[in-house]
Protein backbone atom coordinates (compact mmCIF):
# COMPACT_ATOMS: atom_id res chain seq x y z
CA UNK A 1 0.00 0.00 0.00
CA UNK A 2 1.36 3.38 -1.09
CA UNK A 3 2.59 5.78 2.01
CA UNK A 4 0.04 8.44 1.38
CA UNK A 5 1.68 10.97 3.83
CA UNK A 6 4.68 11.75 1.83
CA UNK A 7 4.97 13.25 -1.02
CA UNK A 8 5.64 11.46 -4.54
CA UNK A 9 7.55 12.46 -6.86
CA UNK A 10 6.65 12.67 -10.87
CA UNK A 11 8.58 13.32 -14.12
CA UNK A 12 7.24 12.91 -17.07
CA UNK A 13 8.49 10.36 -20.03
CA UNK A 14 9.17 12.00 -23.56
CA UNK A 15 7.12 10.17 -26.40
CA UNK A 16 9.64 7.47 -27.67
CA UNK A 17 12.68 8.75 -25.83
CA UNK A 18 12.88 11.90 -27.36
CA UNK A 19 15.31 14.44 -26.23
CA UNK A 20 14.04 18.04 -25.56
CA UNK A 21 16.35 19.18 -28.30
CA UNK A 22 15.09 16.79 -30.74
CA UNK A 23 11.72 18.02 -29.95
CA UNK A 24 12.63 21.28 -30.61
CA UNK A 25 14.60 20.78 -33.65
CA UNK A 26 11.14 18.61 -34.76
CA UNK A 27 8.76 21.65 -34.27
CA UNK A 28 11.36 24.22 -35.49
CA UNK A 29 11.46 21.91 -38.97
CA UNK A 30 7.99 22.45 -39.22
CA UNK A 31 7.03 25.67 -38.18
CA UNK A 32 9.77 26.65 -41.35
CA UNK A 33 8.33 24.12 -43.46
CA UNK A 34 4.62 26.08 -43.10
CA UNK A 35 6.42 29.47 -43.61
CA UNK A 36 6.05 30.58 -39.49
CA UNK A 37 8.82 32.11 -38.30
CA UNK A 38 9.94 29.13 -36.07
CA UNK A 39 11.75 31.19 -33.17
CA UNK A 40 8.82 33.63 -32.91
CA UNK A 41 6.47 30.63 -32.70
CA UNK A 42 8.04 28.84 -30.27
CA UNK A 43 9.11 32.09 -28.27
CA UNK A 44 5.14 32.41 -27.85
CA UNK A 45 4.57 29.08 -26.56
CA UNK A 46 6.42 29.16 -24.03
CA UNK A 47 5.54 32.42 -22.69
CA UNK A 48 1.65 32.07 -22.91
CA UNK A 49 1.38 28.09 -22.99
CA UNK A 50 -0.80 28.66 -25.70
CA UNK A 51 0.17 25.65 -28.00
CA UNK A 52 -1.92 27.08 -31.14
CA UNK A 53 1.41 28.60 -31.89
CA UNK A 54 2.76 25.56 -33.02
CA UNK A 55 1.44 24.04 -35.94
CA UNK A 56 -0.32 20.71 -36.16
CA UNK A 57 1.83 20.33 -39.52
CA UNK A 58 4.14 16.96 -38.67
CA UNK A 59 2.76 16.22 -35.38
CA UNK A 60 4.60 18.96 -33.55
CA UNK A 61 1.83 20.27 -31.40
CA UNK A 62 1.15 17.01 -30.21
CA UNK A 63 4.88 16.22 -29.76
CA UNK A 64 5.78 19.65 -27.85
CA UNK A 65 3.17 19.08 -25.70
CA UNK A 66 4.89 16.66 -23.88
CA UNK A 67 7.36 18.28 -22.98
CA UNK A 68 7.08 20.70 -19.80
CA UNK A 69 7.89 24.46 -20.82
CA UNK A 70 10.43 24.65 -18.35
CA UNK A 71 12.43 21.76 -19.80
CA UNK A 72 12.72 23.53 -22.85
CA UNK A 73 14.07 26.46 -21.21
CA UNK A 74 16.52 25.04 -19.65
CA UNK A 75 17.25 23.10 -23.20
CA UNK A 76 17.82 26.53 -24.37
CA UNK A 77 19.46 27.99 -21.91
CA UNK A 78 22.19 25.04 -21.62
CA UNK A 79 22.83 25.54 -25.30
CA UNK A 80 23.46 29.23 -25.29
CA UNK A 81 26.01 28.93 -22.28
CA UNK A 82 27.55 26.17 -24.06
CA UNK A 83 28.01 28.59 -26.99
CA UNK A 84 29.38 31.14 -24.83
CA UNK A 85 31.91 29.05 -23.53
CA UNK A 86 33.19 28.28 -26.88
CA UNK A 87 34.21 31.68 -28.05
Amino acid sequence: MADLDRTQNFRTVQDGGLKVSEVLEHVYDALSEKGYNPVNQIVGYIMSGDPTYITNHRGARTLISKVERDEILEELMRVYIRHLEER
